[in-house]
């Protein structure tokens, strides 16, 4: 067996291992999805959701300025900023063009989803909230954002952080603001427990989507482009 068909069988592999991983987690969290959302619609949710409330209050405490600081890392404001940021070094410091294109497709991509899927579902929000807060409640819009973005970054740090020891810091420290965020927002009574789980789910799913879709367009438009002299693409380090 020649190199180029062992090299041509490894890569064959690994695109069917990494489509089935992607496949099967995308048919998990879409079924999650919609079973959250049957839960709603049939009303059974409602002794979990109180539950969850007492939970976090007795977590978190006493009302603190934290609390709507960390929430306030999943705003729009602050994701179009920090995306703005991440794609200028991206784009500029570390030449990655192709990465950079994930970040307003995750962004935009899930911002557009959860407006569509609160349309679909129509939930009002808890009743007095501790902050102000306008339109639908499920799914939850931070949590979804914040899943797909910090989950995003989470894959960024995964593929390019060279040093094992600062690679899972950096990991350990997205994913507890992820949580935060989402405990957050129960704890402001901005939303329920499950509109927070199924934000979470939905942009998990986005981003396990996105990525894999990205790369591949990447690499076919690489292929086609290859032979030209000008088409180069800084590799990741």
């Amino acid at each position: 067996m020649t190199n180029h068909l062992r090299r041509l069988l490894a890569g064959s592999m690994l695109f069917l291992t990494e489509f089935a991983v992607t496949l099967l987690l995308g048919i998990l969290g879409v079924v999650g999805f919609l079973a959250l959302g049957r839960e709603v619609f049939d009303q059974d949710a409602a002794t979990f959701d109180a539950a969850a409330f007492r939970w976090v209050q007795r977590l978190l405490g006493p009302r603190q300025q934290w609390v709507e600081a960390v929430t306030f890392l999943a705003s729009r404001n602050f994701i179009t900023i920090a995306g703005l940021l991440l794609i200028n070094w991206l784009l500029l410091l570390r030449r990655h063009r192709w990465y950079s294109l994930l970040v307003p497709v995750v962004a935009l991509g899930s911002i557009t989803l959860n407006l569509v899927l609160k349309q679909f579902y129509n939930r009002p929000r808890p009743l007095l909230p501790l902050v102000s807060a306008s339109g639908l409640s499920f799914p939850s819009g931070h949590a979804m954002i914040s899943a797909s973005f910090y989950g995003l970054l989470v894959y960024l740090v995964q593929t390019h952080v060279r040093p094992q020891g600062l690679r899972w810091l950096l990991t350990a420290l997205l994913v507890s603001i992820i949580l935060l965020i989402g405990l957050t927002r129960v704890y402001l009574r901005v939303h329920y427990a499950t509109d927070v789980i199924a934000g979470f789910t939905a942009g998990l799913v986005w981003l396990v989507v996105a990525i894999p879709v990205l790369k591949q367009i990447e690499n076919r438009v690489k292929k086609r482009f290859q032979h030209q002299p000008q088409f180069t693409e800084k590799q990741p380090e």
